[in-house]
């Protein structure tokens, strides 16, 4: 029946500090209301929904167009690539990409056509760098990676067991995992703080993964799983081998399958930073519990048409998903244009990844130089298509409440951003800014950012003139917290000096920012 739908009165009654292993702030309970049309579970489905939908349906009633709509809503905050269009209509219409035989429009084999898996074999094997040929049996091919996700689920969890997942993460997990296989997620909270073994904001520890997993098994809750973004979204870390091996030491060690996310592996747009597939390790802890994903969405720029594959040494897990594959197929022609994209390499290595990854370089240098401007601390990073930004300074009190009327604030002024709600981040005040578009609209976009937070600015400094002995400290963080370091991510061995370095950059650039002295008084720091 509908299981789904019974989480609702307990969430609701549970204090949010509590709420750690249920599904929380993509459903509104107030404005939930029941369809005497559906299901327990139907009617929860209707109203899983938050900020996300909220803005997403708001830009497509309202899309900017230079010509036809230039009032229109900026989207930067669905997570696309708008700068290669023209590679890749100019590559998926050559001739090479036109076949038509009886094979592609017929049932295929529901793993994905044999030709596809041994493709996607060779590109994951050469691109992952793996120390052995990868193996087309050990390939399915679906619809992208939310159907990977909710299959995955499905098959390694019973309803009401969960996965392990560390925050701030890509909120459409959520969706893929709760919608259709009751499965929870268990949050480890990464936070911007420096202290301990964390040399880096939101940095992922094995500790924290830890203490999630015993909370929540304090709890009565069983986890199956942990899954891994890497590159990771929002915060665009990658992770170091050393790292990759701990995390998967700690799933061996509980017995935990490891679901590992890598659909940006080749959206790394600076020669500095050197991604480590997991498929490319030398030897896996736990090859039976490893299963790995990618698909073209991101790094070819190409969210319209989905495709996403799994790579799992693991039959049993490989039967069940391809089970799924049912409800979840690649139409045969889409399968031929995938399989041929994927053989170029010359034209991938020569033409797309080095156009591709010069576009997202000089978008994100454009993005991050504004922030500078602004003095807005951010998450510098080489991966992915976003900036994970501080805006905390904008808010009045320290709550997800007014961060949401920033997000709307910005909404209002026809910009889309995403709040760190929306990712389950523990810190109000954290927001997402999608960089991969083009300079015009990212010119605009800024414009109209930079609005909202000068003007924010001026409310909050007149309504502190106007209450001088009322001081809001309790709410706003405190100084230590404003430092977030603007620097690419360092291997743990040269963190020491590279944070001194970031520490006094950021200072200086504080001080620059306008009202930085005003803020930070003695009596502040005492």
């Amino acid at each position: 029946g509908g299981r789904g739908g019974s989480d609702l009165p307990e969430m609701r009654a549970r204090p949010l500090s509590e709420k750690r292993v249920d599904v929380h702030g993509f459903c509104s309970p107030s404005d939930f209301q029941r369809s005497p049309y559906l299901s327990a579970r139907g009617n929860f489905a209707s109203s899983f929904r938050g900020s996300t939908e909220e803005g997403y349906k708001a830009y497509h009633a309202d899309k900017y167009d230079e010509d036809k709509n230039p009032n229109g809503i900026i989207n930067f905050g669905t997570s696309e690539n708008k700068l290669c269009f023209d590679l890749m209509s100019k590559r998926l219409t050559q001739a090479d990409m036109n076949l038509m035989e009886p094979p592609l429009l017929q049932y295929p084999d529901w793993r994905g056509h044999m030709f596809l898996r041994e493709e996607v074999a060779r590109f994951l094997t050469y691109y992952c760098k793996a120390p052995a040929p990868l193996k087309a049996e050990n390939v399915i091919v679906l619809n992208g990676c939310g159907s990977l996700f909710s299959a995955l689920a499905t098959v390694l969890c019973d309803p009401g067991e969960a996965v392990l997942i560390a925050t701030p993460f890509y909120g459409g997990i959520t969706h893929s995992v709760f919608l259709y296989g009751n499965v929870k997620l268990v949050y480890a909270y990464l936070d911007s703080k420096i202290t301990g073994t964390s040399t880096r904001p939101f940095q992922l520890t094995v500790e924290k993964l830890e203490k999630a997993l015993q909370d929540a098994r304090a709890e009565g809750v069983t986890v199956r799983a942990l899954i891994l973004l890497n590159p990771q979204n929002p915060l665009g870390d990658i992770y170091s081998l050393s790292e990759l091996r701990d995390y998967l030491e700690f799933a061996k060690r509980h017995e935990l399958h490891v679901i590992v996310d890598e659909i940006y592996m080749l959206s790394v747009f600076d020669e500095s930073t050197t991604f480590h597939s997991v498929l490319g390790m030398d030897r896996l802890p736990d090859p039976q519990r490893t299963h790995v994903m990618w698909g073209i969405t991101k790094d070819f720029a190409v969210s319209g048409i989905r495709f996403g594959t799994l790579y799992t040494e693991n039959q049993d897990v490989a039967n069940a998903v391809s089970s799924l594959c049912y409800f979840h197929g690649v139409c045969g022609p889409v399968q031929h244009k995938v399989a041929q994209l994927l053989r170029d390499r010359d034209w991938i290595n020569q033409v797309y990844l080095r156009a591709n990854h010069a576009r997202l370089k000089a978008a994100h240098t454009y993005v991050t130089d504004e922030l500078k401007t602004l003095g807005v601390p951010f998450l510098n990073r080489n991966a992915g298509f976003f900036v994970w930004i501080d805006f905390r300074k904008y808010l009045r009190t320290d709550t997800f409440e007014e961060e949401m009327l920033l997000w709307r604030r910005f909404l209002d002024n026809k910009v889309l951003l995403s709040c760190g709600k929306a990712f389950e981040c523990g810190e109000p005040g954290w927001f997402r800014i999608i960089f991969a578009d083009k300079t015009h609209r990212l010119q605009l976009g800024m414009q109209r950012i930079r609005k909202v937070l000068e003007e924010r600015e001026q409310e909050i400094l007149a309504e502190e003139k106007q209450q001088p002995c009322q001081s809001d400290q309790d709410g706003k963080a405190d100084s230590t917290d404003e430092v977030i370091f603007v620097s690419r991510h360092q291997e743990p061995t040269s963190a020491g000096n590279s944070n001194l370095g970031d520490l006094i950059g950021l200072l200086q650039q504080q001080m620059r920012s306008s009202d930085w002295l005003q803020k930070n008084t003695a009596e502040q720091f005492a």
